[in-house]
């Protein structure tokens, strides 16, 4: 066999080809217009031993620059404990796929269901799925679902605290399933209770969207929230951090219907951006219109704990076009990683690391404004391990100062504010360079004054 990962025979070949009514492969693409098909060889390089391959990739590497990182914005350096690497390597964890065999798929049925179970646990939901791609998308699935729920209203709100990128991909996704979206306004750094209850109110709304923490990392008070949304029979929808749950009140003690968010702050290394696991929980009584498959556990002829996939009529390989969700494949891998990074913190663990988070966040925050060149920008509101800060220092020039020095701090989100995040694994050694690093750049810009 030419391929020796390519599973198909010739007679294979042929006798899919024979089922086709085709006699070629060419064939299979006579339609494509020829002006579109590649007449030469592929410019492939050329093959290499192990060690050439090695240094390759060695040499490669070396042009990154790894940087102290004081950014979040919905992506977080946690601490991952080395033993998860460990486990999802085996090759039963890392090469299965979705399990639809339960007779020889108990193992990923197994941790899927003890994934989703304490994913409800943590959100304080009824129940939990597994299928989520990541934050965003579990955002938009919810946003769908809410739409469904509903029935014929068409109309979903969403905060405009939400992390801007996920607010982008809710409305792409509702641009291309007839849905309209409305921006909820903010005041001083929170969601807008005057408007949110207006626009609820005008009628429509399918659901309503709203982060916890939201964007500027404030812990937002969503008090009666729920009870307007009901009264109006609407959905209240919370995009969560996953780690912030281990210490602010879930979305299940916030009466919400569904919660959703990434699961990336839940040990997995940031990794240039995936791959990560959404999370999708709700009450039971929107299970039917859940997206994504459902793990539950029976027994089986004798009597024995067994695990099975159920509730997959939503998805589209059995209803096709009318299908909720268009979730195919899933992330059943990261769920692994959270699943086992969950069991081994434990609440106590997850308490401790947004303990450390939050000391060392208000820690910095004080720093800075002691400075005289930086203040908070929401001065008033509580926050967790991520905040806001302006300033009338030159920011960019500030970032490329630190970067200089191997601290990558804070995103620049308009031209006098920055957004910063600590988190368990910047100690008070690493702020404290970091503080250093800023006033040497006070210093030589005041200098340069001169």
């Amino acid at each position: 066999m030419s391929y020796k990962y390519f599973p198909h025979t010739p007679s294979d070949i042929r006798a899919m080809l024979n089922t086709c009514g085709e006699k070629s492969l060419d064939d299979l693409y006579k339609d494509i217009p020829n002006g579109l098909i590649l007449k030469r060889e592929y410019d492939l390089p050329h093959a290499m031993s192990e060690v050439e391959i090695r240094r390759f990739f060695n040499d490669l590497g070396e042009y990154n620059r790894p940087l102290t990182c004081f950014v979040g914005a919905g992506c977080y350096d946690h601490y991952s404990p080395s033993v998860i690497n460990t486990i999802i390597s085996r090759s039963e964890f890392l090469t299965s796929y979705t399990p639809y065999q339960a007779e020889i798929s108990q193992g990923t049925l197994q941790y899927i269901f003890e994934y989703q179970s304490m994913i409800a646990s943590l959100t304080g939901m009824e129940v939990s799925n597994a299928s989520m791609y990541d934050g965003c998308t579990a955002t938009a699935e919810a946003m769908m679902m809410a739409v469904a729920a509903t029935k014929k209203r068409t109309k979903v709100l969403i905060s405009a605290t939400l992390n801007p990128i996920v607010t982008r991909v809710v409305e792409t996704y509702a641009k291309f399933h007839g849905i309209t979206t409305d921006i909820i306004a903010q005041e001083g750094g929170v969601t807008s209770r005057d408007d949110f209850e207006r626009k609820v109110a005008a009628g429509d709304v399918a659901g309503v969207i709203v982060p916890a923490p939201n964007f500027y990392g404030i812990v937002e008070d969503y008090t009666g929230w729920a009870d307007f949304c009901h009264s109006h029979k609407t959905l209240l929808i919370m995009n969560c951090v996953a780690s912030a749950l281990g210490a602010i009140k879930s979305p299940g003690e916030w009466d919400a219907d569904i919660a959703v968010g990434d699961g990336q702050s839940l040990g997995i290394p940031m990794n240039f951006g995936g791959p990560y696991v959404g999370f999708l929980a709700t009450r039971k009584s929107l299970i039917r219109k859940m997206p994504g498959r459902i793990v539950g556990a029976t027994t089986d002829a004798d009597g024995q704990r067994a695990f099975v996939l159920t509730l997959q009529a939503r998805e589209q390989h059995i209803r096709r076009e009318k299908a909720t969700s268009n979730i195919c494949s899933n992330e059943s891998l990261m769920a692994l990683y959270v699943t086992i990074y969950m069991a081994l913190m434990g609440s106590k663990g997850l308490k401790e690391v947004n303990e450390l988070g939050y000391s060392g966040a208000h820690y910095l925050a004080e720093q800075l404004c002691q400075t005289g060149h930086f203040s908070l920008a929401f001065p008033d509101k509580p926050f967790l391990n991520e905040f806001a800060v302006k300033t009338s220092l030159p920011i960019s020039d500030l970032q490329d100062f630190c970067a200089e020095l191997g601290m990558q701090f804070g995103l620049k989100i308009s031209d006098d504010t920055l957004l910063i995040c600590v988190t368990e694994m910047r100690s008070k050694t690493e702020i404290d360079m970091l503080t250093d690093v800023i006033k040497n750049f006070i210093e030589s810009a005041e200098e340069g004054k001169k």
